[in-house]
């Protein structure tokens, strides 16, 4: 028999996908990489962004929903991003940490001066303001007698805030306001911003934070609060950058979005169901009749599939590679020395058990990117435990018998695990494979979040906007995907099993 077994079997399987893979991104690698924001404004001028630079001849690739602002400052200062849609009140309050009021209001000169040490710069003006604000029902707000946020402290105490989770931890946000009001409500659990109109008009919360531009406002009899001790400064549009990026490619855009304009585009995406990409063209071409709100099947069938499909399928199998590799010889080492199977089956569990998105975020801090690695990295950790338990547990059965009868033959302990522990534990740890390839699909839709790409882009761009068929044209594709790896895997436990049925049961060769 042919020593390491496990892996030339798995290898054909897993090594096409990867080449692919690793192919597609050195050919990718010269492209200026757009970031965005998880809400469906920096969606938007991500991709009006990207398409300018494609019109003119310069390859430049979108990277949606890549998180807050936290994550998409450190991603431009480490050099993963070159640019992305950003705000002047974002930029002074949030990561220059500037407090007063007449910082906040700083023209753009200044704040380049301020972000010049930080190797960033901010350009492009788009021409509009989209502010923060609060609101809540008319009906609500009538029935109190709420006009200002001075009012809200006064008169209700006891609404129900459903406040986006960013907004909960900036510098400009809830525990600033809060303090600059004296307000008492409690802020409640964070709510996504794209759900949380969806959640106000249901009645589930009172009073949510909203962007000035969000097309919600006009669709929806709310009240906006005023800001009456003027707490928010003003947040202009513009595109924060590397300082060494030049600019002039994008000047086109100055000026291009007054504030009805954007609320416009805005409202073709949030209430009309259609394409990022197909509103940011028709922007550019000033076509305000693009295309119409495609159905589930053309958002299934759309051209991002096969892009998605593959950077899903590169992060499942790469991360099975890694985790074969590692996970096998945790329980041959677990059969060899019993005492180091408990403490090894614990570890292996305990990962099992952190949550996905914690993980992720304690990975982004450990390698200091986001992306592909920190996801590959965590997809590896959930996969071990099915294979570590089933490598064992295979080992574990084979009889003992023909362990001594190999070693007596003279063979080594080396020998003897590769030539005929390894091949009869093989059914039950394809089982293990199995498993961890299966719960891998569903999981790596999370990698979406940090900018990893795959299925999950769908859902966490169907997500900013509720937007349940976009949702589904991600996740349909995705249990799809579940069912055909299961049966892959199925079709190679079932081939491995026929194999070895058909050898001499003396272990002869």
């Amino acid at each position: 028999m042919t020593t390491g077994r496990p892996l030339r079997l798995l290898l054909p399987l897993l090594l096409p996908w990867l080449t692919a893979w690793l192919v597609g991104s050195a050919q990718a690698a010269p492209a200026l990489q757009v970031g965005s924001k998880r809400f469906t404004e920096s969606y938007l001028l991500g991709e009006i962004v990207t398409q300018t630079f494609v019109a003119q001849g310069i390859a430049a690739e979108h990277r949606p929903g890549l998180g807050n602002t936290a994550i998409l400052a450190a991603a431009l200062q480490q050099g993963q991003i070159d640019l992305y849609p950003e705000y002047t009140g974002t930029i002074v309050r949030e990561l220059l940490r500037r407090e007063s009021p007449a910082d906040a209001q700083a023209p753009l000169a200044q704040i380049n001066a301020w972000l010049r040490p930080l190797g960033l710069k901010a350009a492009v003006p788009l021409g509009f303001n989209n502010g923060y604000a609060l609101a809540l029902r008319e009906a609500d707000a009538a029935r109190l007698g709420i006009e200002t946020i001075s009012d809200l402290a006064a008169k209700a105490p006891a609404l129900r805030p459903g406040l986006s989770h960013e907004f909960l931890a900036r510098a400009d946000g809830w525990p600033a306001l809060r303090r600059a009001y004296g307000l008492g409500l409690a802020p409640g659990t964070g709510l996504d911003h794209g759900l949380a109109y969806a959640a106000l008009a249901a009645g589930q919360v009172d009073l949510i934070d909203v962007y000035t531009t969000d097309a919600q406002l006009a669709r929806q009899p709310l009240r906006v609060l005023r800001d009456d001790r003027g707490f928010f400064p003003r947040y202009d549009a513009v595109l924060l950058m590397r300082a060494t990026l030049d600019e002039r490619p994008l000047l086109g855009l100055a000026g291009r979005l007054p504030e009805a304009r954007m609320t416009g585009l805005n409202a073709a995406v949030e209430l009309e169901g259609r394409p990022f990409a197909d509103v940011a063209r028709g922007f550019l071409r000033d076509d305000a009749g693009a295309t119409a709100r495609q159905g589930l099947m053309a958002r299934l069938l759309a051209p991002d599939l096969a892009l998605l499909l593959a950077q899903h399928l590169a992060l499942v199998l790469g991360s099975l590679v890694l985790a074969v590799a590692v996970a096998v010889p945790m329980g041959v080492a677990a059969h060899r020395r019993p005492g180091l199977a408990a403490p090894l089956m614990a570890l292996a569990g305990l990962l099992q058990t952190l949550p996905s998105l914690a993980l992720l975020a304690f990975l982004i801090a450990l390698v200091g990117r986001i992306g592909f690695l920190p996801a590959l990295l965590a997809l590896f950790v959930y996969a071990l435990l099915p294979i570590v338990r089933n490598t064992h547990a295979g080992l574990q059965a084979v009889s003992a018998g023909l362990t001594e009868s190999a070693l007596a033959l003279g063979l080594t302990r080396g020998q003897t695990l590769r030539a005929v522990e390894l091949p009869l534990a093989l059914p039950t740890l394809m089982a293990g494979v199995k498993t961890a390839a299966v719960t891998n699909v569903g999981t790596a839709t999370v990698a979406a979040f940090v900018g990893a790409g795959g299925l999950g882009e769908r859902i966490v761009a169907g997500l900013a906007v509720n937007d349940s068929t976009l949702m589904l044209a991600g996740a349909l594709p995705a249990a799809a995907l579940a069912l055909v790896v299961q049966l892959l895997f199925g079709a190679l436990e079932r081939r491995v099993a026929h194999n070895g049925s058909h050898k001499p049961r003396d272990g002869r060769a």
